[in-house]
């Protein structure tokens, strides 16, 4: 059974940086798109960033373009999210999760099929 780990999420300062990490176990890294979202107090979850099996592909939410990057380590079966000049806007419980399609990069969020228990992010301002 594929399970998906986060970590990396904690307090931090508007305009700061911090890289989330998102480990599988239960199935090769490599069979997936990777996904993060995200879901703020109050709000629905949203899409924030994807890429493909290989790396050679990404999207990205029009939100976090420019300031967010998406990549992984197949050999090391981790996903990351390298989160640059964060603002308070960024506060949420950050997903990843694992697209039933290797080339698939959403952002519906229902082709991915597992998901990750979250880790929090929490930007003051």
């Amino acid at each position: 059974q594929v399970q998906l780990v986060e970590s990396g999420g904690r307090l931090v300062q508007a305009g700061g940086n911090l890289t989330l990490s998102c480990t599988i176990s239960g199935g090769t890294l490599s069979s997936y798109a990777m996904g993060w979202f995200r879901q703020a107090p109050g709000q629905e979850r949203e899409f924030v960033a994807s890429i493909i099996w290989s790396g050679t592909r990404r999207k990205e939410a029009d939100s976090v373009k420019g300031r967010f990057i998406i990549s992984r380590d197949n050999a090391k079966n981790t996903v990351y999210l390298q989160m640059n000049n964060l603002r308070p806007g960024d506060t949420a419980v950050y997903y990843c999760a694992a697209h039933r399609h290797p080339y698939g990069l959403g952002p519906s969020q229902g082709d991915f099929d597992y998901w990750g228990q979250g880790t929090e992010v929490t930007v003051s301002s």
